[in-house]
């Protein structure tokens, strides 16, 4: 179940068919996932690609923006180079952070292959996010590799997206709830230019004391169901990764400042003032194609390249939909958890459409 089917509608816009950011033409996503016992310990985790146009990524860049909330305890590749060049030319992948590097590699060696078919030479710097999962993850063993990048790949696809307990948030947790990997979108009318916004996010974090819903206090009522951090870690450590899409015609700066408004979102949950949650943001634009890619030897390139972009006056409406898309991603992260258990015996409970239904009713909400 998600927030829509229990008839939460978060916000005031209109979510696209599938309500994920794979509504955004051309995106696809594509998950490998890991939940095993090996060698004694829990591996729970796995990778989560997002590939921003369909064909090879390194062919056809993105403009991009990026905005770090807070960068405690979550690394990330790449996020530099969209600062100084605007763009991207990758695909975009989340795993965990002890995982980072070796998904970067994979990413790398896989993108040789691709360009070497087309016969294209350049070069690429992924972007790669990953928020730690301890708790229910063998992080230490390092467990996803170059296999579990080719399945993420191999899987992509537009409709749908899986949520929950799959790819890289297989292990997260979110609010002291089993979280993971959450999707939605906005659609805007023709009269306000005809656009998509989509997120995905992988959320781990938040406390759940704070954990509001539709702006209603639920996590005040639910503190009697066991926390798993009762006797280990702290509540509200943990960190989120939001990756926003638009279809809008949007220059870097915007991409930028569309990326600070998943801010707004994660506060709208209750989240984003732990010191220890890493935030980072990241959207990516594909109103402008045919944008050059990365080959200095090439011949014949002119100096400058036609661009479109939206007007400041009309991007309001975006950076509402992205607040929303972020809010509701979360609140279905949430609702696509499953309960799981660490190798030592911690288990982390799942937020189920019974108990928020109850325990939204409980705090004054009535179904709209």
């Amino acid at each position: 179940m998600r927030a829509r089917q229990l008839g939460i509608h978060l916000g005031l816009g209109t979510p696209c068919p599938f309500n994920a950011i794979t509504d955004v033409p051309g995106v696809r996503v594509g998950h490998s996932t890991l939940n095993q016992r090996m060698d004694g310990q829990q591996v729970s985790t796995g990778v989560t690609l997002v590939h921003p146009r369909s064909g090879a990524a390194a062919l056809k860049p993105c403009f991009t923006g990026c905005h770090v909330f807070n960068s405690h305890g979550l690394i990330a590749t790449g996020l530099e180079w969209i600062r100084e060049a605007g763009h991207h030319t990758t695909l975009l992948a989340i795993s965990n952070t002890h995982s980072v590097g070796v998904v970067r590699d994979a990413l790398i060696a896989l993108e040789r292959e691709e360009l070497c078919k087309t016969g294209a030479v350049s070069w690429c710097i992924p972007v790669v996010m990953g928020p730690n999962a301890g708790l229910l993850n063998h992080v230490w063993g390092q467990h996803v590799g170059v296999q579990q990048v080719r399945e993420a790949m191999a899987c992509a696809q537009s409709g749908p997206v899986p949520q929950g307990a799959v790819g890289g948030g297989t292990g997260m947790i979110c609010h002291e709830f089993k979280g993971g990997i959450g999707a939605a979108s906005r659609r805007f009318t023709a009269e306000q230019g005809g656009y998509t916004v989509g997120a995905v996010v992988q959320a781990n974090l938040g406390k759940r004391e704070v954990l509001r819903v539709d702006g209603y206090p639920v996590g005040r009522r639910l503190g009697h169901i066991p926390s798993p951090f009762a006797e280990r870690g702290t509540p509200g450590m943990g960190s989120i990764v939001v990756i926003l899409a638009t279809d809008a015609p949007l220059l870097p700066h915007q991409c930028q400042r569309l990326a600070q408004r998943a801010s707004i979102g994660i506060a709208r949950t209750g989240g984003g003032t732990e010191d220890s949650s890493g935030d980072i943001f990241l959207a990516f634009a594909t109103g402008n194609r045919d944008l050059p890619t990365a080959d200095y030897g090439r011949k014949g390139l002119g100096f400058s390249t036609p661009l479109a972009m939206l007007n400041n006056d009309h991007i309001s409406p975006l950076f509402s939909a992205a607040a929303e898309a972020v809010e509701e991603a979360i609140i279905n992260a949430l609702l696509a958890g499953v309960p799981m258990t660490s190798a030592d015996g911690v288990q982390v409970p799942a937020l189920t459409a019974q108990v928020l239904l109850e325990t939204l009713e409980l705090t004054g909400w009535n179904r709209s």
